[in-house]
């Protein structure tokens, strides 16, 4: 198998795994319980954003699972991570998490599909 082959593949199952972590955490939006709302108190957001913010995440993943719309998936996810960030920020939670993720979607995104390499070159000819 080529370099570039092997690149994809290892593109591929870093979007897959960033992907689950975001339908994880889905599931456990819909899936509630007091744990849920007790996480959802200390970061300020009231108990009726739980139903919205799972169809934003699973929507949001769906789309950046799909090649052809890949790219949008990732700017959606890319939006939500920085909201992540910003609400475990202002409350004083750490966000090393959320940041990671943010590089893990784009560093798969950027292994898997090759217009990226175009537009972002990290090695000079």
């Amino acid at each position: 198998m080529s370099a570039s082959g092997k690149s994809v593949w290892v593109g591929r199952v870093i979007s897959v795994l960033a992907s689950l972590v975001f339908l994880f955490s889905a599931f456990l939006k819909l899936k509630g319980g007091p744990e849920m709302a007790q996480g959802l108190a200390h970061l300020g957001l009231p108990e009726r954003m739980v139903i919205p913010l799972a169809i934003l995440e699973v929507s949001c993943t769906v789309i950046y699972l799909i090649p052809h719309t890949s790219v949008l998936g990732a700017i959606l996810l890319a939006g939500y991570v920085g909201g992540t960030i910003c609400t475990h920020w202002r409350v004083g939670d750490p966000f090393f998490i959320q940041i990671a993720l943010g590089v893990f979607l784009w560093l798969g995104l950027y292994l898997r599909e090759p217009r990226l390499k175009d537009l972002i070159p990290l090695r000079r000819p």
